[in-house]
């Protein structure tokens, strides 16, 4: 770690370190600016200096800060996730960082991050968390040590087939957009936009512009490939010792552990672009995991339909959840669904219409209709999307298009219940309802329920709990609509 932590802080003072070389070549003066590397090393060697951690009493607790000290303590039954986390210099060393969920949340401070262990040592330590959080001693009939389990074999390996999922990702997206953006100030400082001659090109401007948006489109594919080629690479999940476990990464690698008896639900994500590519993925909903955590409670990545619906019959253990019918919301939010798509994009049309007949360009009539087109699509296929359902001890909630979410969260790891309603969702009779669960941020939403309906979900999955808020008649029985 002594040589860990100083590389670490040199990577993270890179962009300062290169600013203070280029002002000090750029001053002919002496190599002043390279004393400037002294201070992430010596901020590192402190780093080490002054970190510890122990594992006893029950508890588990990291202490670090040299001017400010800070001193983070809890009980080993309230772990709910030990990730290891390994990058390129820790697995030269053969260490790795052991991260441990709590379920606290909310800050960096709150963070259990033990770093620099043995790999085995760090494995070990995973297996005695994990079994404490789940009520096991360890201990046989003769209060003797009980042997690690043989490692089971995995449900699910990575597959170089599921690299087709890749373009048809958000994630690629995000990682093309980050590229090109890199790129584009890269040539911005060195001024290699100015020596540009677009008046060069031999076809109208209107069809290089389409041109230029075809090659970054095409360009999109390899980036999105190659990202997930790296986050996923030698993806495992695996069940045994009471526990979800699932290692990926190529550069760094990254192996997580989900106590079993936390994991409430699952997250079936089925946007329009994976659907049309017949692709899902899985998220476990995990009770006190913040979601800032990334890829702490993923399951499996975008892949095939089928094999991720057959993970999620297995963490469930029923299949009815997930491809059960749903409950329609009604034509109210179907004409909210459309309403919200179409009435934004149908302005910039119009407007492209006014240019055109003033005597403006005709061109740009033609992406704002494409857009519009493209809300229509989106619209119809939110519409259709939405529905809920209660089945076999789960709240089911669908909705959305390009980012679909299809959650079964169990009925027993509802903690309460949350209605929300607008000004416009009040005019038609529909509300929000919020199913919460214990810690983290994880919820279960349905969108646009008639109020009716989200009354009478709330008050069957959980009898009791919603009926002493209800209004009565006069006979006695609720009337399924909430008191004021």
């Amino acid at each position: 770690m002594l040589l860990v932590h100083p590389v670490r802080e040199v990577l993270r003072f890179l962009p300062v370190l290169l600013g203070l070389f280029l002002a000090g070549s750029a001053g002919g003066g002496p190599p002043l600016h390279y004393l400037g590397v002294l201070i992430p090393i010596v901020l590192g060697v402190l780093r080490y200096l002054t970190t510890r951690f122990r594992v006893a009493d029950g508890r588990v607790e990291l202490r670090r800060g040299l001017l400010n000290r800070h001193v983070l303590s809890t009980p080993r039954d309230r772990v709910r996730t030990v990730d290891l986390t390994s990058t390129l210099i820790h697995r030269a060393l053969g260490l790795t960082t052991v991260r441990i969920g709590t379920g606290t949340g909310g800050s960096d401070d709150g963070d259990l991050d033990l770093d620099g262990l043995p790999v085995e040592r760090a494995r070990e330590l995973r297996r005695e968390l994990l079994r404490e959080a789940t009520g096991q001693d360890g201990l046989g009939p003769d209060d003797a040590p009980v042997p690690p389990a043989p490692p089971a074999p995995p449900l699910v390996v990575f597959d170089p087939s599921w690299l087709r999922f890749a373009p048809f990702t958000g994630a690629g997206l995000i990682v093309a957009a980050a590229v090109f953006g890199g790129l584009s100030q890269l040539l911005n400082v060195t001024d290699s936009w100015e020596r540009v001659d677009v008046s060069s090109v031999p076809v109208p401007s209107e069809l290089a512009v389409v041109g230029i948006v075809l090659v970054l489109l095409l360009l999109v594919i390899p980036i999105s490939v190659i990202g997930y080629l790296i986050t996923n690479w030698g993806f495992r999940l695996t069940r045994s010792d009471g526990s979800w476990h699932v290692s990926r990464g190529l550069l760094t690698t990254r192996e997580t552990s989900l106590d079993e008896d936390r994991v409430a639900g699952v997250s079936l994500g089925e946007g329009l672009a994976l659907r049309l590519a017949r692709g899902r993925q899985l998220t476990a909903i995990v009770t006190g995991v913040d979601r800032k955590a990334p890829g702490s409670a993923g399951l499996v990545p975008p892949a095939p339909g089928r094999l991720v619906l057959d993970v999620a019959a297995r963490v469930m253990e029923s299949e009815a959840p997930i491809t059960g019918r749903l409950r329609d919301h009604g034509p109210a939010a179907r004409r909210r669904r459309w309403t919200r798509a179409v009435v934004p994009t149908s302005v910039p049309p119009l407007l492209a219409l006014v240019v055109s007949l003033t005597g403006g360009p005709w061109w740009p009539l033609l992406p704002t209709l494409a857009l519009l087109g493209l809300a229509c699509v989106v619209a119809a296929d939110r519409a259709s999307g939405l529905g809920h359902a209660l089945v076999e001890g789960y709240v089911v909630a669908r909705s959305g298009s390009l980012a679909r979410r299809r959650e079964a969260l169990a009925v027993g790891d509802v903690i309460g219940w949350n209605l929300r309603a607008t000004w416009f969702q009040r005019r038609l009779g529909l509300t929000t309802l919020v199913a919460t669960t214990a810690g983290g941020r994880g919820a279960v939403t349905l969108v646009d329920v008639p109020v009716g309906d989200a009354v009478t979900l709330a008050d069957a999955a959980l009898p009791g709990l919603a009926e002493q808020f209800l209004a009565t008649s006069e006979t006695g029985t609720p009337q399924g609509r909430p008191a004021h």
